[in-house]
């Protein structure tokens, strides 16, 4: 009864009600009846500009977008899926107080993400990188996608444009950060490259949209992929999920955290106190000073904590000393591991 009277309640929260909700409450709100519009949202003055800057260039080509959960252009797709949480106000209050940062969250940021995820859609849209020179320039994109690269940080062979030296992750995003610099207005890349190597890539896209002006795109499909308006999930469950993946994902630093902090038990010796037996007992006092500490949500410090859990029972973990000494360790180790997420999320961009 009480999970169908939490739907009903669901149900009822209108669009323009929401806005107004505590964020305890909106986190239950399910993303597909936020009932977001791109066109009427603070968004589509900036895919006005990013459609002129492609006018101004003398490419026909527009893409297609819509909101989905994060920045992507997908393959076979010639189209920008944008976070929905840019296109209110509200959302991205949220989503900075539980992830610290919002991606595209300036004007300046933003234009420079659409611009590079143009890149991606126009590759798709004219099937540029099946052109021999294309290959020859920016490498075969067949190359299987990276779960992570350690870029060479005084490298002229790339541009530098998003961040994390991100061309070099891979060929394609290579070509899209390359376009997105040649793209921008009033652009000096000529001068700003001048003796890198990676001025070579820029006079190329120059050559390639010459060739393009004008051209219809023989790619024009208008497909959403993973549209807001088709996740029933709440948002709640969407922000579990992502900061348990950026966590999760330093899974061996973790442990090797929890190891220090804690103990496992030794063959033959009494059974001391578990780590996760104590964490729970103490979890709300716990869960609201290290929030204070790092200025974070208690939302955040919540889904460290039960990751922590979840690998101390597993493993076995043990307290070092009392009960009574273990609150401030356990509280450093929290602070640690919590830290290693927002380390994680700092200037990331979706490959």
């Amino acid at each position: 009864m009480a999970s169908m009277r939490i739907r009903s309640e669901r149900r009822r929260v209108r669009a323009s009600a929401w806005a107004r909700l505590p964020d305890e409450e909106l986190l239950q709100v399910r993303l597909c009846d936020l009932r977001l519009e791109l066109t009427r949202s603070p968004l589509q003055p900036f895919i006005r500009r990013l459609h002129g800057e492609l006018a101004h260039a003398g490419i026909t080509f527009r893409p297609h977008c819509w909101l989905a959960e994060e920045w992507f252009s997908p393959d076979g797709v010639p189209g920008i899926a944008v976070p929905f949480y840019l296109a209110h106000p509200r959302l991205r209050r949220l989503e900075r107080r539980i992830m610290r940062e919002v991606e595209g969250g300036n004007a300046n940021w933003l234009m420079r993400i659409l611009r590079h995820e143009a890149g991606h859609a126009l590759d798709t849209a004219f099937r540029l990188r099946r052109r021999r020179r294309w290959r020859e320039v920016f490498g075969p994109a067949s190359l299987p996608y990276p779960d992570s690269y350690r870029p060479r940080a005084g490298s002229r062979r790339y541009v530098q444009h998003l961040g994390a030296w991100y061309a070099q992750s891979h060929p394609t995003e290579d070509f899209a950060e390359t376009f997105a610099v040649w793209l921008q207005p009033s652009t000096s890349w000529r001068r700003t490259y001048r003796e890198w190597p990676a001025l070579g890539k820029l006079r190329y896209v120059e050559e390639l949209m010459t060739d393009l002006r004008g051209q219809r795109p023989p790619v024009r499909v208008r497909q959403t992929v993973e549209p807001i308006t088709a996740d029933r999930r709440t948002l709640g469950e969407f922000y579990r999920a992502r900061l348990q993946r950026q966590v999760a994902g330093r899974a061996r630093d973790v442990d090797e955290m929890l190891r220090r902090a804690f103990r496992t038990p030794q063959a033959g010796e009494r059974p001391g106190v578990r780590a996760g037996t104590y964490i729970r007992s103490a979890k709300a006092q716990i869960r609201r000073s290290v929030a204070l500490r790092l200025d974070v949500s208690e939302y955040l410090v919540h889904q460290v904590m039960r990751l922590v859990l979840h690998r101390s029972d597993q493993l076995g973990l043990l307290l070092r000393g009392s009960r009574r000494d273990a609150r401030a360790p356990v509280e450093r180790l929290l602070v640690r591991v919590a830290r290693l997420h927002l380390d994680g999320s700092a200037g990331r961009h979706t490959l």
